[in-house]
């Protein structure tokens, strides 16, 4: 298996992402990136299974398990610019 080595601003911006990272509630996360549908996958369990979803106005998909939140479905992730 090939390691792939992250070029400096690639690390600048995971450090960027880590410090908001840290802020969620959830302590084990899992990524997937769809670059083709451009859909990032955010998911607090490893194998989560959702009941219903719930689409927020900034088009972020809440997937829950009866209350708990299992993981968030972000559309056009590429596209989006950080607020504040």
């Amino acid at each position: 298996m090939a390691v792939q080595i992250l070029e400096q601003p690639s690390l600048g911006f995971l450090h960027s992402a880590m410090k908001n990272f840290i802020k969620l509630p959830a302590r084990k996360l899992w990524l997937d990136y769809d670059d083709e549908a451009d859909v990032l996958y955010v998911h607090f369990e490893d194998h989560p299974v959702s009941t219903h979803s719930e689409m927020t106005d900034e088009g972020i998909l809440l997937d829950y398990r009866e209350e708990t939140l299992v993981g968030l479905t972000i559309l056009d992730a590429s596209q989006r610019e950080e607020k504040g």
